[in-house]
């Protein structure tokens, strides 16, 4: 008797901002690949993905980070990452980062190959058009950066959002403008990013929703600060906490009290 056939052996990449700051998306990001068929595994020797030592000139350290990341994940069928910015940073620049070294551009080349965005993964890769969940809200979205300019995340959401009992999606004004996190950006340049997320967070007041969603825990973590400390009312949740239905098991970003 022939065996079953497994799905795809998944390499989960959590990202530091979801390991400290909001667990939650990574449970999530399970939930919704296991419901998909994925077999999915989270590598303990996993660590930065070196993007912020990038950014800041550190190249070095980077490529000690995209190292140790291409041996933790290498073999798997594919690495998803609940974040653009860092499914960004391996897939776009460990190539380019590595090239010059011969044991490890072409190890750097396979696994950024074999890496991307959760939600894109789902319906790009996997052909997932719906999802069991319930949100009883109006919803809208915010495009991340780095999800949308260098790994073409922008209609998947609002696909599998539409597909969510409750959710009332109104989209929102310069969805694809910056927030102003931008890693480094927001602490060289604190005033230009202050006023980035204040014309985001008008933005999201002007929608009428009661919940923001986005793809990126850094830019929720930038807008839902600014929401709060404005004393806006409205949720911040990464989308995969409302598409997985765990949204009820822990408060909205920014909010201690359920």
């Amino acid at each position: 008797m022939a065996e079953p056939r497994r799905g795809p052996r998944v390499g989960l990449f959590v990202t530091c901002l979801v390991d400290l700051f909001r667990p939650t998306v990574g449970f999530a990001a399970v939930k919704l690949l296991e419901d998909a068929g994925c077999t999915v595994e989270v590598p303990r020797d996993q660590t930065c993905c070196g993007q912020p030592a990038y950014n800041a000139g550190d190249r070095a350290t980077a490529q000690d980070l995209a190292r140790r990341t291409i041996a933790a994940f290498e073999g798997f069928d594919h690495v998803v990452v609940p974040s653009g910015s860092c499914g960004g940073m391996i897939r776009k620049h460990y190539p380019a980062l590595l090239a010059d070294d011969p044991a490890w551009a072409p190890r750097a080349r396979h696994v950024a190959a074999r890496t991307h965005e959760l939600v894109s993964f789902l319906v790009d890769v996997l052909g997932v058009t719906a999802v069991d969940a319930r949100y009883d809200d109006t919803v809208t979205y915010h495009d991340s950066c780095s999800g949308l300019r260098e790994l073409g995340v922008k209609a998947q959401p609002r696909q599998l959002l539409a597909s969510v009992q409750g959710v009332e999606m109104t989209e929102l004004p310069e969805a694809e403008v910056c927030c102003g996190f931008g890693g480094t950006f927001c602490v060289k340049y604190p005033d230009i990013s202050n006023r980035m997320v204040e014309d985001k967070a008008a933005n999201v007041a002007s929608t009428g929703a009661g919940t923001l969603l986005a793809g990126d825990v850094g830019c929720l973590l930038n807008i839902a600060g600014k929401l709060k400390r404005q004393g806006s009312p409205v949720k911040v949740r990464h989308v995969a906490e409302v598409l997985s239905g765990l949204a009820d098991e822990t408060p909205p970003i920014g909010d201690t009290a359920r």
